[in-house]
């Protein structure tokens, strides 16, 4: 067998003295047989052709990478123009949370929230390149939408986050105790303590003096607050101020402490002052109070639910619902004082967590 003049004759002569003479071939001798009529046939595929090959596929995979590249580029520019008209991440304009300095987008009317949605994009992207997107489906669609569900107002209109809407996280206004029961009971043991540093960095509240060190303007008239944690950011004074609400702080399991979301510190609403609906940034937390003094005529409504503080215990909030606070009390009463403290809403997962705190750390 091919023993003609092709290029091939002389490797089909070679081929049968070494399998042992003319076609004394058994089924032991396929593989070798294979290996060898396969010679002929890889010869014909020429290095440089093959070469050529390889650098034009090389070529076009780098054209199509560096396209890609392009379209990011110019999707991250759009966003960061539409991040500087709203003023960022976490300094946007907007109606004022009851602790905290104005929230991100928080004027809770719809549609505040995709002024920033393509910032929020870019920094869930930059957050998966450096991570992973595992676990990432609520928190991706959350920056892909709008404040609501299908970009619109929340339940019935009155859930409405002014930033950040996660999807499929159970809405009701006031949460149940049992959801944060370790930080709910570490802060009611801790009652004593925080009401004594309260006293010491109290003072008349009457408006005609200058703001103690540590104090806050007024978010609106009769409404004070001193802030132990300011958007996500430790208020060093202030928490040696009040050691014993600052330890207490320090032992919660779901505070927002890294988050420019979470806030915690004394709310003071003097007899008279009323803070009118308004809907806090984000579903993903849930506003904790915890009732210090609670003169008669105080009330909280939440989406259309009326409480009432009482002194040593917790509420838990969902505040992206419309809220009102006011004091109905006489000058006589005093001050309603509570100490209010942003805690992860207990159906948002570790690494939903993880990935919020990235997008949404404290400024610098």
């Amino acid at each position: 067998m091919w023993k003609g003049n092709s290029p091939g004759g002389n490797q089909g002569v070679a081929m049968e003295e070494e399998m042992g003479g003319q076609g004394n071939w058994g089924l032991e001798d396929a593989p070798g047989l294979l290996a060898m009529a396969s010679l002929p046939i890889m010869s014909t595929w020429s290095l440089p052709l093959v070469s050529s090959a390889f650098t034009l596929l090389l070529g076009a995979l780098t054209s199509l990478f560096l396209w890609y590249c392009y379209y990011l580029g110019s999707q991250d520019l759009q966003a960061l123009a539409a991040g500087s008209q709203a003023g960022g991440v976490s300094g946007g304009p907007g109606g004022c949370s009851e602790v905290g300095r104005p929230s991100p987008g928080s004027s809770g009317e719809p549609g505040e929230g995709p002024r920033t949605e393509g910032l929020v994009s870019r920094r869930l992207r930059a957050y998966a390149r450096r991570y992973s997107w595992a676990g990432m489906g609520r928190v991706r669609r959350a920056a892909q939408g709008g404040p609501g569900p299908g970009g619109g107002p929340g339940v019935l209109g009155i859930q409405r986050p002014g930033l950040l809407f996660l999807p499929n996280l159970p809405s009701v206004p006031f949460v149940p105790r049992d959801a944060q029961r370790h930080d709910v009971e570490l802060l009611e043991s801790s009652f004593p303590a925080i009401l004594r540093d309260f006293g010491a960095v109290s003072w008349d509240f009457s408006g005609t003096t200058p703001l103690p060190r540590g104090w806050s303007p007024p978010l609106a008239p009769g409404c004070y607050q001193l802030l132990l944690y300011q958007a996500g950011r430790c208020q060093p004074n202030n928490c040696r101020r009040c050691p014993g609400a600052y330890r207490a702080l320090r032992g919660l399991r779901s505070f927002m402490s890294a988050n420019s979301f979470g806030n915690a510190g004394f709310s003071v609403l003097l007899p008279g002052a009323r803070l009118e609906g308004r809907c806090g940034p984000t579903n993903a937390r849930v506003r904790c109070h915890l009732g210090l003094k609670i003169p008669l005529g105080c009330e909280l409504v939440v989406g259309g639910e009326p409480q009432c503080w009482a002194e040593g215990h917790c509420l838990l909030v969902d505040d992206s619902f419309l809220h009102t606070v006011a004091h109905n009390g006489s000058p006589e009463d005093g001050p309603r004082v509570v100490f209010i403290v942003d805690l992860w809403h207990p159906n948002v997962a570790g690494a939903e967590r993880q990935a919020l705190d990235f997008v949404f750390a404290p400024d610098p």
